[in-house]
């Protein structure tokens, strides 16, 4: 089989980005990530009964996944270039576009924003509820475009720079390895009485393949600020390298303390989860106002919008000049 059409290659990136950013995640059945999804539980319900539910499960539920879909995957894209050169490049771009969330994420920060500038606080707080899991109903509309603004920051790593990295490294079995990784995070990886060893290997192999980019997204953030009107690269740098522990996890604190230092404001404070309190740390300059103006929304948007096409850009130019270990 010619591995050579599963190859990271900028103008197949360049491609699916466009596509993300004009049309958004597509919506439909056969996701891609709804399929991990459905297997994912399928596989996990026949390896609970089977007795395997501790950390060897979950490492089977991986190996597993991973055989499924980067198998499947590279079988689609290589076996269409049989077919057909040209199905096999749109293969290839169509799963690179289901895999990015940069327009999903841009559009769902926005519809907070609208909602709040319209005084509409409960759909505010529903567009919000759609971007974080705590809960929304204490939340005022500021409250609502500070948890936009975290998630911007949070997904920029999970939801863009991570997959072109993964991408960029390995090819299309790199970018779909990285997406089951996240989605056995996102479904297993928690702390609960169920999920606290059976869902261990998702964690821990989620926080290993954003450990690198997640620095990145702190470098791309404080980047993207410098000639953003109102936004500072130095204090995205300054805050993103002070304050990345204060979030938990060794990942997210990086790109969300970043993009509060860029746009000049605390972000974070009280939050609530099944009506407790949970935290009521802020992050970013002590010294700065409280986030949640529509100008902050605007300059945080823009912010991850200009992080994510240095990525890109980067990531192509480097593809483009063959600086690829394919």
């Amino acid at each position: 089989m010619d591995l050579s059409s599963l190859a990271p290659r900028a103008d197949l990136l360049a491609a699916a980005v466009v596509l993300d950013l004009l049309f958004g995640d597509p919506a439909y059945r056969w996701h891609p990530v709804r399929l991990i999804g459905g297997s994912l539980a399928w596989i996990e319900a026949r390896l609970r009964a089977a007795g395997a539910d501790g950390r060897g499960g979950g490492c089977v539920l991986f190996v597993v996944l991973a055989l499924i879909w980067c198998g499947g995957a590279a079988a689609l894209v290589a076996g269409v270039e049989r077919l057909h050169p040209t199905a096999s490049v749109a293969a290839h771009v169509f799963v690179l576009y289901s895999l990015f969330a940069l327009g999903d994420l841009l559009k769902h920060a926005g519809d907070v924003d609208a909602a709040v500038g319209a005084g509409d606080l409960p759909a505010a707080r529903a567009a919000a509820g759609r971007l974080v899991g705590r809960d929304t109903e204490p939340m005022d509309g500021a409250a609502c475009r500070r948890s936009a603004i975290e998630s911007l920051g949070e997904s920029l790593v999970d939801g863009v720079v991570s997959p072109i990295f993964w991408y960029a490294a390995a090819g299309v079995p790199g970018i779909v390895l990285f997406k089951v990784v996240s989605t056995m995070d996102s479904m297993v990886g928690y702390k609960s009485a169920r999920y606290r060893d059976f869902g261990w290997c998702g964690a821990r192999l989620d926080d290993l393949l954003n450990l690198v980019p997640a620095r990145v997204t702190w470098l791309l953030i404080a980047a993207a600020a410098v000639p953003l009107p109102g936004a500072s690269g130095r204090e995205a740098l300054r805050w993103g390298w002070r304050q990345h522990a204060v979030v938990p996890g060794p990942n997210a604190g990086w790109s969300e303390a970043a993009l509060a230092g860029a746009i000049r404001r605390r972000l974070a404070g009280p939050i609530r989860l099944q009506g407790r309190l949970v935290t009521d740390v802020w992050i970013g300059d002590p010294a700065a106002p409280a986030g949640g103006s529509a100008e902050d929304s605007l300059r945080a948007r823009g912010t991850v919008l200009l992080a994510a096409a240095l990525a890109c850009g980067g990531i192509a130019g480097l593809l483009a000049w063959g600086r690829s270990p394919w």
